[in-house]
């Protein structure tokens, strides 16, 4: 009989890093590795090495990181490029320092160019700047695509080392940040269309003209993915990637208008207001779209539909907040 796999889940209290941890425990996946923060810093390049010296993980989700809004990236641009760069640099070289042959990567829909085509297909990596707001966060997630990538070339034949890459759409759902200054736009507009629930605020007012349109995922279908790329037989992977272009979209499939997003979240919160867009606040680009197809190639696809994800995040927030 196969050992089961001893899986490591670096940035298990995260949004993404928790739903893995209930993706692998739903199949029956018990050998969970997980620390805290305070545990072991991702940082410190000998505490991550004598970790895996210790626990040898046999496979690793590496889904730690330093993550923020606009408002964050723009203000410590040094903290994103250096503890992001450092955290993913420690655990890969510390994963194949002890023999891990199975590694996957998270990175983010901001590695592709500020005015990549729609939708964005992982061929557009490296083809023009980047937005200027995150790049520090982007170049480090790109970098983390290439560390994987080098050790594969270097190292793939003579030691069996296969790290996989997996780049999500706007993710949301339960463990998602509802703080009202630096959230994403999902949490952000639950927690104001509940808050004007609440008083009773005829109105809500959403940032831009509602024009732009976004592609959503829910947290768990990206869990799903994570599990589905990390275990993917590596002749089907190979026939759909390349050695230098290995990374894989993972989206929803589809995109929304924000002022059908805003629409479909005051349905899930129950706030029956009017929504009023202001145009003299920014829209930002047109589109943000993603081409998984891919990984629909490969045989995933998105599960949850935007109306149930969002009734499913209202719950979590009502949670959250204890109200």
């Amino acid at each position: 009989m196969q050992t089961p796999p001893k899986i490591y889940v670096a940035g298990h209290r995260g949004m993404v890093g928790s739903a893995i941890c209930r993706a692998l425990a739903q199949q029956g996946q018990t050998h969970l590795v997980t620390r805290t923060h305070a545990e072991l810093d991702l940082t410190n390049q000998a505490a991550v090495q004598a970790f895996f010296a210790q626990e040898k993980p046999t496979q690793v989700y590496l889904a730690a990181a330093k993550v923020g809004g606009i408002h964050a990236n723009n203000t410590y641009p040094a903290e994103f490029i250096y503890n992001n760069l450092i955290m993913q640099a420690n655990v890969i070289d510390a994963a194949f320092q002890n023999g891990v042959k199975q590694l996957l990567f998270l990175g983010s829909s901001c590695i592709y160019p500020k005015l990549a085509p729609q939708p964005m297909a992982e061929d557009a990596l490296l083809t023009g700047p980047l937005e200027p707001t995150n790049e520090p966060y982007a170049i480090a997630k790109i970098a983390g695509i290439k560390l994987c990538e080098s050790y594969n070339r270097q190292y793939g034949a003579s030691h069996g080392i296969d790290y996989r890459s997996v780049m999500p759409t706007n993710l949301y759902g339960p463990g998602d940040n509802y703080h009202p200054d630096n959230s994403h736009v999902i949490p952000a507009l639950i927690r104001r269309f509940h808050e004007a629930k609440v008083s009773g605020a005829p109105s809500v007012g959403i940032w831009g003209s509602g024009t732009p349109r976004r592609e959503f995922l829910y947290v768990d279908d990206m869990a799903a993915a994570s599990v589905f790329v990390m275990n993917l037989p590596k002749a089907t992977l190979d026939a759909h990637t390349q050695p230098m272009q290995s990374h894989l979209n993972v989206g929803y499939g589809s995109d929304v208008t924000i002022q059908e997003l805003a629409t479909a979240v005051s349905q899930a919160v129950g706030y029956t207001g009017r929504i009023v867009s202001d145009p003299s606040k920014p829209d930002g680009a047109p589109r943000k779209w993603m081409s998984s197809e891919r990984l629909n190639a490969m045989g995933w696809r998105a599960q949850v539909p935007l109306a149930q994800g969002l009734a499913q995040a209202y719950e979590d927030f009502l949670k959250s907040t204890h109200q």
